[in-house]
C-alpha cells in the first residue's frame, strides 16, 4: 500500500529518509507521497521525490503556514514540473487555531485557488497542469465547501486528508463528491466520532495515510516520529471497522489511490523490482 501523506522534509527525518523508507518497505509500504506546506518547500520535496525512486510529492501553502509569506507561485508550478508532482496541496482552512488569522488563510487560500485555475488551463502562461487536491480542513467545513464548490472543479478532485470531523462533516465531503482519508486518529479510543465518519465512507472513496511524523496509531501511539511503516495500521483500523481481511481492503486502497493520484504501476512494487525515477 501507499501512504498517502507524509512530511519528509520535517526536521524528524533528517539524516534518515533512506532508513525511514527502507523500513517502509520491509512493512509493505511500497511507495509515500510527501506534502508541501509552502512555496519553498514545494521544491525541496521535488528534490527528495527525484532522489528517491518510491516517493511522489505534491506543490502548495498549508492553512497553517499562511502567514509564512510572501508565497512565490511560480514554485508550485515549477515543482509541478517535476515530473512526480501527484497534487496540488495541502491547502484549506483551520479553524482549531487562533493564528494565523482567518481572513489571511482566505485570502492566501483564494490567491492559491486561482493559480491553480490558471495552472489548469495554461492561462498563466504555461502548459495546463491538471493535478488533484489535497485538502486540510479542520473545523471548517462549513467554510471550505462553498469556496470549493464556487471553483467548478468536480468534486473527486479533492480529499480531505487527515478526517478528524463528525459523521456529518463526512456526509457533507461525500455530498461534495470527495475522497476522504484517514490517519492514526482512526484508531485512538477516544475518536469515536471519526470511526463512524469512516465507517460512512464508501470503500471506493477512501485513502489512508500517516501525516508523519505526527499522529502515531495505535498501538504505536506516542512514538515520535511516526513513519510511514505505521500506515499499515491505520489500514487495518478501516479493515476491521468494515469486516474486511486486510488483503482485500489493500486492493482497493491500492486502486483508489491509483485512481486519485495517477500514479505509476511501480508505486505499488516492492522498491527493489520497481524502476529508478532516472
Amino acid at each position: 500500500m501507499v501512504d498517502t501523506h507524509c512530511h519528509l522534509d520535517f526536521p524528524d527525518f533528517a539524516g534518515r529518509i533512506p532508513d525511514t523508507l527502507a523500513q517502509a518497505a520491509a512493512a509493505g509500504v511500497t511507495a509515500v507521497i510527501t506534502i508541501s506546506t509552502t512555496t519553498e518547500n514545494a521544491l525541496t520535496i521535488a528534490g527528495i521525490a527525484r532522489d528517491h525512486s518510491n516517493v511522489w510529492h505534491t506543490a502548495g501553502v498549508h492553512p497553517l503556514y499562511a502567514d509564512k509569506g510572501p508565497h512565490h507561485w511560480p514554485n508550485l508550478r515549477a515543482s509541478a514540473a517535476s515530473g512526480k508532482c501527484v497534487a496540488w496541496g495541502e491547502l484549506g482552512l483551520d479553524n482549531h487555531y487562533p493564528t494565523p488569522a482567518r481572513d489571511l488563510q482566505r485570502a492566501v487560500l483564494e490567491d492559491q485557488l486561482g493559480f491553480i485555475l490558471a495552472a489548469r488551463t495554461g492561462a498563466d502562461g504555461g502548459p495546463p497542469v491538471d493535478l488533484p487536491i489535497v485538502l486540510h480542513c479542520r473545523e471548517a467545513f462549513d467554510d471550505l465547501l462553498p469556496i470549493l464548490r464556487a471553483t467548478g472543479l468536480p468534486g473527486h478532485r479533492f480529499v480531505f486528508h487527515c478526517f478528524t470531523g463528525t459523521p456529518d462533516d463526512a456526509r457533507a465531503a461525500l455530498d461534495f463528491g470527495a475522497f476522504v482519508s484517514f490517519t492514526g486518529v482512526l484508531t485512538y479510543r477516544n475518536a469515536d466520532d471519526v470511526r463512524a465518519a469512516a465507517r460512512l465512507v464508501p470503500l471506493d472513496r477512501v485513502l489512508v495515510e500517516t501525516d508523519a511524523p505526527y499522529l502515531s496509531p495505535d498501538p504505536v501511539r506516542g512514538k515520535r516520529p511516526c513513519v510511514p511503516a505505521f500506515v499499515r495500521h491505520t489500514a487495518q483500523a478501516l479493515a476491521d471497522l468494515h469486516g474486511l481481511p486486510l488483503a482485500d481492503l489493500e486492493v482497493r486502497l491500492n486502486a483508489n489511490t491509483k485512481a486519485f493520484f495517477g500514479l505509476p504501476d511501480r508505486a505499488f512494487l516492492p522498491p527493489a523490482a520497481s524502476v529508478p525515477s532516472r
